[in-house]
């Protein structure tokens, strides 16, 4: 990050060029690693066993055992078509994460619905959080969650480390400074701002599937921006995400050298080039549901190596013997947006696997 502060609104290329040199260089070194993947001649689901606890380990280590939710209500809005409920759930002790939940009219305990995670994008816009999606604030182009509240979905936004609610708390650290801190905080711990995003997630997905109103078979996420990197972070450790969308994010490492990328924090796993790149992680979402959206212009992935990256998802894929199970989009002259494109495939993609 750079000294000065990340303005709110500052534009989203300026934004990356200025933000996450410390985690630039925690992944330092040669353009084009040469992985280090478990023996090729194990069985598939032997090697991705072994992937996915190596991730695990580049990650942080194991989760701690989950403590109690202790869900707090605080308010209801009720809007045309659906309710809006502010609350805060715990995470780990004594750290609570604010969220909105957004339920459709009509959807009671025995008539539960499909749900969707939404995560909430970046863009330096540290005031911004769960709100963008539950459509209070933002761009209106994200009012993600209040469009599929409105197709029956059950909808969770929560707010993620740094943003809107879960600022520094001191009032210290201002906007990108406090990400920097939590993110070096992480590192010396022998963790990373990843693994902590994932463990939210996760308690995110213990507070959807423990509310009546919800059809824990039918559980999905979608994320634009950092929210699509959040997406495929937390699929490989998630099994109960049947149906997973990330839109408009899939920086590869080998892209992040080459063209010299100052990415967010959530994006760099120490030591995981031994074993593969961004798209390995990803692939071990398989066999589950996985759709990614991609802007063909988009310089926070670059599409060159975005193109080989969906290709080594895809034969993944392949492998686990269910090659229908991930699709992906590329939209020509197209950059960091969700298009309407994008948009209308990816409620395809949930009508497909979640209703």
């Amino acid at each position: 990050m750079a000294d000065a502060d990340v303005a709110p609104h500052l534009p989203r290329r300026s934004f990356l060029r200025q933000t996450t040199a410390g985690a630039a260089a925690l992944g330092a070194g040669a353009s084009t690693p040469v992985p280090a993947a478990p023996p090729g001649n194990l069985p598939l689901m032997k090697r991705s066993a072994e992937l996915r606890r190596e991730l695990v380990a580049c990650l942080g280590g194991d989760w701690p055992e989950p403590c109690p939710l202790e869900p707090r209500r605080r308010d209801t809005i009720q809007k045309e078509g659906y309710r809006i409920e502010s609350l805060t759930y715990q995470v780990e002790e004594g750290d609570r994460v604010p969220a909105l939940l957004l339920v459709p009219d009509g959807v009671v305990g025995n008539r539960p619905a499909p749900a969707i995670a939404v995560w909430h994008q970046h863009n330096g816009e540290y005031h911004l959080g769960k709100s963008e999606p539950a459509g209070l604030a933002g761009n209106s182009m994200h009012h993600t969650g209040v469009a599929l509240a409105r197709e029956g979905y059950v909808v969770l936004c929560p707010d993620a480390l740094c943003f809107e609610e879960r600022q520094d708390p001191t009032k210290r650290l201002r906007a990108g400074h406090y990400e920097r801190f939590e993110f070096l905080r992480y590192v010396v711990d022998g963790q990373c701002m990843a693994w902590k995003n994932i463990l939210d997630m996760r308690r995110a997905l213990d507070y959807l599937v423990s509310l009546p109103e919800v059809d824990e078979d039918r559980l999905g996420c979608y994320g634009h921006s950092m929210g699509s990197t959040h997406t495929w972070l937390v699929g490989p450790h998630e099994p109960r995400l049947k149906a997973l969308v990330g839109n408009c994010c899939l920086p590869t490492y080998s892209a992040i050298h080459d063209e010299k990328l100052l990415h967010c924090f959530p994006n760099f796993v120490p030591g995981w080039q031994r074993f593969g790149d961004t798209p390995e992680m990803a692939a071990l979402i398989a066999p589950r549901a996985l759709h990614l959206n991609l802007g063909e212009t988009d310089g926070g992935s670059p599409i060159g190596h975005a193109r080989e990256g969906l290709q080594r998802i895809a034969e993944a894929y392949r492998e686990a013997g269910v090659p229908g199970q991930f699709t992906h989009y590329i939209q020509a002259g197209t950059g960091h947006v969700l298009s309407p494109e994008m948009w209308a495939r990816t409620r395809a993609f949930f009508a497909r696997h979640l209703t």
